[in-house]
């Protein structure tokens, strides 16, 4: 268990039946920017993450024992793709991301894995991502694509 502020975080591997918590947890998170970039859909915001769900390279955040997020960190080719990183709206700013993002980034330094993401435009999750050292490797109208190679 870590602390953040005044909260309490842990993770715990996810379950199958995590998935529809995790899709309502993400159709909240991404609506603002989803509505701002004309793309948010009510329906596919919850199937996207239902369709990719791998419950064993997934994290489900606990603030104080209770549901809070998830994260994914999953092999791909050449390291590691961080996803369907979501905290809840009511905990967001108190530093549980970071912690939860800390300790996922050690993981993989330790393991000497490449971090790669995409986040999207104009998301305020883009600076929390470049303080722990990823840099833009390429963007689109919608994504901007991050890397983080191992900090030694």
């Amino acid at each position: 268990m870590n602390t953040s502020t005044t909260e309490a975080w842990a993770l715990r591997p996810a379950e199958p039946e995590d998935v529809e918590v995790m899709a309502e947890l993400r159709a909240t998170v991404m609506r603002p920017d989803l509505e701002r970039l004309g793309r948010y859909d009510e329906h596919r915001v919850r199937q996207r993450l239902r369709d990719g769900y791998a419950p064993e390279h997934t994290s489900v955040i606990l603030v104080d024992g209770v549901f809070a997020g998830c994260v994914t960190l999953r092999p791909v080719e050449g390291g590691l793709w961080l996803e369907n990183f979501y905290l809840s709206p009511a905990l967001q700013g108190r530093g549980i991301g970071t912690g939860v993002l800390r300790s996922l980034l050690a993981r993989a330094d330790e393991e000497g894995m490449t971090v790669r993401l995409d986040v999207l435009q104009g998301s305020a999750a883009r600076a929390l991502y470049e303080r722990h050292g990823f840099t833009e490797e390429r963007q689109d109208p919608i994504d901007v694509f991050m890397v983080r190679t191992p900090a030694y």
